[in-house]
């Protein structure tokens, strides 16, 4: 019997560039995942991310990126002022109320805490202390923001007329610091 080495040889050579090849790995590299720098400076600030999903609706996770801040950062008159507005808007006023106030205590000229404490006052019935804040609010903002005279407006014309009522949709303002002097306003839902 006369053996073709030939074609054996070719069969045989084939199945050999078959078999599974284990793969080349870098030098030093393993069965885990690659690391890398996981530095802040690469990750949006919590404030931004909070304004945005404020402006959105998304008050629940406005606060959990406002909390992300204030690890990040600290707790600084920003931050503060942030994590009030957001229970705010989430109707916690007594945690709103309390945050704010730690706010102005921490920057006595910041025109978003006294305005949005304004706001808070006004919708806990407190209307002489919501006027008087708002007017501090105008005052320190050299009356350039609409939205504080509105409010101020607003609180004037509830206690000369205890009666007075505006639909609320129409109605109270909140305003958050966004960074460099610039404000975002939002209107109450």
């Amino acid at each position: 019997m006369r053996v073709r080495w030939g074609p054996t040889l070719l069969v045989v050579t084939m199945l050999a560039a078959c078999e599974p090849s284990t793969p080349s790995f870098d030098e030093g590299a393993g069965p885990f995942p690659p690391t890398g720098d996981v530095s802040r400076e690469a990750s949006v600030d919590g404030l931004i991310v909070g304004h945005r999903l404020m402006a959105a609706g998304q008050y629940e996770l406005a606060l959990k990126a406002y909390f992300r801040a204030a690890g990040e950062q600290g707790i600084n008159v920003d931050v503060l002022s942030a994590l009030g507005s957001a229970n705010l808007k989430l109707g916690r006023l007594g945690q709103s109320e309390d945050l704010l106030r730690r706010a102005i205590k921490e920057d006595q000229t910041f025109v978003p805490a006294w305005n949005n404490l304004g706001v808070v006052l006004m919708e806990r019935g407190k209307t002489g202390e919501a006027s008087r804040v708002f007017k501090t609010a105008f005052a320190l903002d050299s009356g350039k923001s609409d939205e504080i005279r509105e409010n101020l407006r607003r609180a004037l014309a509830k206690i000369e007329n205890p009666a007075y009522s505006e639909e609320k949709e129409d109605g109270a303002f909140d305003l958050v610091r966004r960074g460099n002097g610039r404000y975002l306003i939002l209107q109450a839902p």
